[in-house]
């Protein structure tokens, strides 16, 4: 008798096309970010973002471009999936939507933003057209217009389970020994160097900050089956988050978990002249 094979290891085309399927529950469970990540925003970018015209590309579901908009910012959202779309309307009618992708963003130069973020969404992206097309550089392609502002920033962030704290390194041993290919989060230590490789004068910093939530098991199982890898499994991912729904228990018996996050940021300063 032969063992179960893991299921193949989907694309990176195909992971990207995931995320309309399980936008409710992205929606749901997926975390926000801390007010000390808008904090660091604003010391990075040399500005506050009350009254800041600010650019969410890749917005998804609007996690960030609500939390944007309550610091006060002029949010403008950019997502490419209908399905999540739909959702950033119905949460957040009154941020105005766009339907693009980052690489190719429909803005003259009367648009310029002090802010172009991205939240959890910078990986989709091809750095190699998505920076210059935020700043209005051509460089393989023909830029639509001068989206950041001269002295503007780039913000890039991403929440990743704290690889220091115990139980959620272990649980991303556990899926990665049972998913071959299972997404790892690489390039939110690598942005800094890929910015300054495109040689465009910006000036990259970093900053790592850490926080909690605490959540319903079932919530941080939703979490986990919203991430692209799982999503592009459909219901071949089952059995895993079973398995970590067990496993969860052992650590947090009560069915309360205590996610650990380690935020990683890049903003990326574009010169005055």
């Amino acid at each position: 008798m032969t063992s179960p094979q893991p299921p193949q290891s989907p694309g990176h085309t195909t992971l990207a096309r995931t995320f309309g399927a399980v936008a409710g529950q992205y929606a749901a469970a997926r975390p926000g970010y801390p007010p000390a990540l808008f904090d660091a925003v604003e010391e990075l970018a040399g500005r506050p973002l009350a009254g800041a015209r600010v650019l969410d590309v890749g917005a998804g579901t609007g996690i960030a471009s609500g939390l944007l908009r309550a610091r006060g910012a002029r949010v403008t959202a950019v997502e490419p999936s209908a399905a999540m779309a739909a959702e950033l309307r119905a949460g957040h009618p009154g941020i105005p939507l766009v339907r693009a992708s980052g690489d190719a963003l429909p803005f003259a130069d009367r648009a310029a933003f002090d802010l172009v973020g991205y939240a959890q969404a910078w990986h989709w992206t091809d750095p190699a057209r998505s920076v210059p097309e935020a700043v209005g550089v051509p460089l393989l392609f023909k830029s639509s217009g001068e989206v950041l502002r001269p002295g503007g920033a780039l913000a890039l962030w991403w929440n990743v389970p704290d690889p220091d704290v115990p139980w959620a390194a272990a649980q991303e041993a556990r899926i990665a020994r049972r998913l071959p290919g299972y997404y790892a989060h690489g390039i939110t230590s690598q942005a800094a160097g890929l910015i300054r490789g495109l040689g465009l004068g910006l000036r990259p910093e970093t900053r790592v900050l850490r926080w909690t939530r605490t959540v319903p098991l079932a919530t941080h199982l939703a979490m986990l089956g919203s991430r692209s890898y799982f999503a592009a499994l459909g219901p071949a991912a089952a059995p895993v988050l079973e398995d970590e729904r067990a496993a969860l228990l052992e650590v947090f018996p009560g069915g309360r978990v205590e996610e650990a996050y380690r935020l990683d940021l890049t903003v990326a300063r574009r010169p005055a002249s």
